[in-house]
């Protein structure tokens, strides 16, 4: 049984200590450079003695492997931004219990669930990932006509087993700064789909989350978000503490194609990029609370859409749309209860918006609801506002069993004389 404490100061100690199974507990006393990738032996737990604790590998390397009952906790790990600088040794049977801790890192935490490895749990709290890219990384879930790119946090059970179940509680999570966002999705996990191996996790908290997957414009069939929950994933609570901001085409800000019970967004939803999405749901959620507005400024940029899936019961401050085909609110399958507090509004026309993999063009709309979609209830407080010349406020192409707006229903760009 490995018990020892060892404190390292140079790079030799460092590999030597990983290297050592009857080494517990490696702390590092100073700043390491150019170190070389480095694997935890199982039940090894890594750490700084300070706050000034930093390794920094070497540029052509990843950075930290795990392998069985690890932790990674008080200490800054850098990797170039398109490296690895935390992931898994698929090579273990069980990953017993990981845990990550009060980490500054630049680089990818890639930890994917594949060979050999066939259960553990994942802890991650106080993660904060100022740098990192990863959109060189091809493995990505592919549904609903589109493939996702991988996150900056990317938690992944690939195993087609459906008996293969990872369990995680995730905390603290931020990435990215204003004006300086992760390349490729922020936050990100997964299951092997529909029918494979689940990620159950009991927490999904964010701080705040900045991301870009850097698709080009007009590419139909990629996809990214600030915080996605892919399918096979299954979530008790999803809390967003922090704002979430997304910057490119194709950017989803909050994306679901899971399983969530509760999730709750405290802070502003913005998507600055064209087709990008305040909140999209292709899964189940049960219950939804957006306590801040959600605001998109690209053409084809809708607030919140339910396209497959459902969810039992929205609530909404705000939601303000600016472009071209940028719809306020849009259901294409039947829901719950839909409530907004503070109005829908659009100053967008007719434009392109990407829809399940295909560009089709749409109206800049308040609210629509399409055929097959429907709503127990509709209630609406600050009314329905559109600006764009002939843009209607409202559209009912499916059933809503009870519809409330206080505030009126207002077309203020005109556009609709007879001529």
């Amino acid at each position: 049984m490995n018990t020892e404490r060892r404190l390292v100061s140079t790079n030799s100690e460092l590999l030597a200590a990983t290297g050592d199974a009857s080494v517990a507990h490696i702390v590092v006393a100073a700043k390491l450079t150019d170190v070389p990738a480095v694997r935890l032996s199982p039940g090894q737990t890594l750490s700084g003695s300070d706050p000034q604790a930093s390794i920094q590998f070497a540029a052509d390397q990843d950075g930290v492997q795990l392998s069985a009952d690890n932790r990674v906790e008080n200490i800054k790990l850098t990797t170039s931004p398109d490296r690895r600088a935390i992931f898994i040794d698929s090579g273990v049977e069980h990953l017993g219990r990981l845990v990550l801790w009060n980490l500054g890192i630049t680089g990818v935490v890639q930890l994917l669930v594949r060979e050999r490895v066939r259960g553990g749990h994942v802890e991650a709290h106080n993660i904060h990932i100022m740098s990192a890219d990863a959109r060189g990384y091809a493995d990505r879930p592919k549904g609903y006509g589109v493939e996702v790119i991988q996150g900056a946090f990317t938690l992944w059970n690939q195993q087609a087993d459906s008996g293969v179940t990872i369990t995680a509680d995730l905390t603290g999570l931020s990435a990215g700064r204003a004006g300086a966002p992760v390349r490729g999705s922020g936050i990100f996990v997964s299951g092997a789909g529909d029918t494979g191996g689940r990620l159950v996790a009991r927490r999904l908290e964010t701080d705040a989350i900045y991301s870009d997957g850097g698709i080009p414009p007009g590419t139909p069939d990629r996809i990214s978000g600030g915080v996605f929950t892919v399918y096979g994933a299954f979530v008790e609570n999803v809390h967003n503490h922090g704002p979430v901001t997304t910057y490119g085409p194709n950017d989803m800000v909050l994306d679901n194609w899971g399983t969530v019970d509760h999730w709750i967004a405290e802070d502003a939803i913005t998507s600055y990029g064209s087709s990008g999405i305040g909140f999209v749901n292709f899964g189940t959620v049960n219950q939804l609370q957006v306590n801040a507005p959600i605001e998109t400024f690209g053409k084809g940029a809708r607030g919140f859409n339910v396209y497959t899936g459902t969810v039992q019961s929205a609530e909404f401050e705000r939601v303000v749309t600016h472009a071209d085909g940028a719809v306020g609110i849009q259901i294409s399958q039947p829901v719950g209860r839909i409530a907004v507090r503070r109005g829908i509004e659009t100053y967008g026309g007719t434009g392109d918006s990407l829809v399940k993999g295909v560009v089709v063009t749409l109206s800049a709309i308040a609210l629509s609801v399409k055929p097959g979609g429907s709503a127990r209830e509709v209630e609406i407080a600050g009314g329905l506002i559109t600006h764009g010349s002939g843009i209607n406020p409202l559209e009912l192409h499916g059933n809503v069993e009870s519809l409330r707006i206080s505030g009126g229903l207002v077309a203020a760009g005109g556009g609709f004389d007879i001529l």
